[in-house]
């Protein structure tokens, strides 16, 4: 018997069970997402039988698809794909070719029906960028070079993804057309909505978004309501809600009010997408997911290690290190939350069956969880992996050394780091007289703070890429990357290289000294404490502080 026969009874249960099963997911270091489809399935009809308002439920759950759509066109960083140039469209085209090509035959050999079998392997191919860019961002490896062409593919991937709802609603059976002729007429009404989209963002949202920006809360209010009527513009075309949402996305992305926008909208999206994985759960037939467990485990264990072979295989091709390669395939190494919308879509089409929806599901939540772990402990996972990794690796991997380090002449000081504190120490040593050698992993920061002359792309973490620099001669090696692991790691590198310079790195304590002084370095900068004893001086000149005044406090940095 359902103890909460209310509708506000039940979705502040279902709102209770939701936050306190989502902290033990939180504590076990998993994506919410799994959790919430775990909430689904115990309130759903397999177990407590919590929910009857599946309705209310459903429309909070299309809301929340709308708005993740819309979300993912709003922030389409084209910058990221133009930056990262040919890796990007390589990686992930190359990858969704693959990974939908065997996948498909792998899906066909347990025996699924051929249209089945095409959603199943196009499914195994999108990650989810929502996941990927949370632990990049948690680890502190999105502006790294294996995080950045991890979002360019990921990027690619949310752009393949849009493509094919556009394609698999041509495959319609309730058209009646062949597909030829359906597949055109969806072309034809494509490029229809395209023009009236490109048409709405030079004549009409321009002056549209200025009056509203006035106010914060319409401005937010009517991103939801553009969103919202470009995705059942979208279902009216014969589309779907996903795709004209996501073009109500990339029809304000080029705009200066993006930014707000998204920001506002993101803890709207991730609430309202709650009520769509519990409704996922919901559906599930556990039954029907223990028949077919041994598919899903085989489908997992080929994204779990096919899909980052793939993406190694590509870069290593195209001229990257091994360990780039294998960082960033471990960010495909799970299916995502689109690949699930897909399903769902699939479904709706009368293309797939239930069955074949909870064994998409099932895949997600399986490889979801194995791969958070992998990418948490992906650099500890490197390290056992790297001796066998070298078949993934030219002789010469190109795009990553001797070209860089040919220009580059002897420095007194080599400078991790050349962000905001790291530019600033760079000049401040270079009017001392010294030369120094600019490092980092963002060419953006090398591209402001430093001269071409005197900066290389690298990662203070690639031990091949340490043991590559010039460094006979150099006085200091400086880490402005206030990272302990990135040090430590930077440290060890310069010693097995046989470095004899001073070593010097950042922390973001005073506590982390030991440790590093124990570690090798010969010295610590404490940044934010520096600046303050700076300040107080400015603020407090030695020779004229107030008598009543305690001094500064003495410098710490070790």
């Amino acid at each position: 018997m359902n103890p909460f026969p209310g509708l506000f009874e039940q979705m502040a249960a279902l709102l209770m069970l939701a936050a306190a099963v989502g902290a033990i997911g939180v504590r076990l270091r998993q994506p919410l997402i799994v959790a919430f489809i775990v909430v689904g399935i115990l309130v759903g009809p397999a177990l407590l039988n919590w929910v009857s308002a599946n309705d209310q439920i459903d429309l909070l759950a299309q809301l929340g698809i709308t708005l993740l759509l819309f979300v993912v066109g709003l922030r389409l960083d084209l910058h990221i794909i133009r930056t990262m140039g040919l890796v990007a469209l390589a990686t992930g085209l190359g990858q969704v070719l693959f990974t939908s090509l065997i996948g498909y035959v792998l899906a066909r050999q347990l025996g699924m029906e051929p249209v089945a079998a095409l959603y199943v392997a196009v499914a195994l191919t999108f990650s989810s960028t929502i996941i990927i860019v949370k632990l990049l961002s948690d680890l502190r490896e999105v502006d790294t070079l294996h995080g950045r062409i991890a979002l360019g593919f990921l990027i690619v991937q949310d752009i393949v993804v849009v493509v094919v709802m556009i394609g698999l609603n041509a495959l319609d059976r309730s058209t009646g057309q062949a597909l030829p002729v359906a597949a055109a007429w969806v072309l034809f009404k494509g490029l229809a909505f395209t023009a009236g989209v490109g048409l709405s963002m030079r004549y009409v949202l321009p002056a549209l978004l200025r009056l509203l920006s006035r106010s914060a809360e319409l401005l937010v209010l009517f991103g939801i309501a553009w969103a919202v009527t470009l995705a059942i513009l979208g279902m009216a075309l014969g589309f779907s809600k996903e795709v004209g949402a996501f073009a109500a996305g990339v029809s304000l992305a080029s705009g200066p009010y993006r930014d707000a926008l998204g920001a506002r909208l993101v803890s709207v999206r991730d609430f309202l997408l709650l009520f769509f994985f519990i409704d996922l759960g919901a559906r599930l037939d556990l039954a029907l997911l223990d028949a077919r467990l041994i598919e899903a485990l085989i489908l997992s264990v080929f994204v779990l290690i096919g899909n980052p072979l793939i993406v190694m295989v590509i870069l290593g091709l195209m001229g990257y290190r091994k360990r780039t390669s294998f960082l960033a395939g471990l960010t495909v190494a799970q299916i995502s939350e689109f690949s699930l919308i897909l399903g769902a879509l699939g479904l709706s089409l009368g293309h797939i069956d239930p069955e074949t929806m909870g064994l998409i599901t099932l895949v997600g939540m399986i490889t979801i969880s194995a791969s958070t772990y992998m990418i948490i402990y992906s650099h500890r996972l490197y390290d056992m992996l790297a001796p066998w990794l070298g078949l993934f690796e030219r002789r010469q991997p190109y795009r990553e050394s001797e070209d860089n380090m040919s220009r580059v002449t002897r420095a007194d000081v080599v400078l991790f780091g050349v962000g905001r504190y790291g530019s600033r120490l760079a000049a401040a040593i270079r009017a001392r007289g010294a030369t120094v050698l600019c490092v980092d992993h963002n060419p953006e920061f090398l591209h402001q703070a430093a001269r071409s002359d005197d900066s290389v792309y690298g990662d203070a973490e690639n031990p091949d890429f340490v043991a590559a620099l010039p460094l006979d001669g150099v006085r200091w090696v400086v880490s402005a990357l206030r990272d302990r692991p990135v040090n430590l790691a930077l440290i060890r590198a310069l010693r097995d290289a046989g470095f004899r310079g001073r070593i010097a790195v950042s922390a973001n304590h005073g506590s982390e000294a030991g440790q590093l002084i124990a570690s090798g370095a010969d010295l610590v900068l404490d940044p934010f404490t520096d600046a303050a004893i700076d300040a107080a001086q400015r603020l407090f000149p030695p020779t004229t502080a107030p008598a009543d005044r305690a001094a500064p406090p003495p410098e710490h940095s070790t």
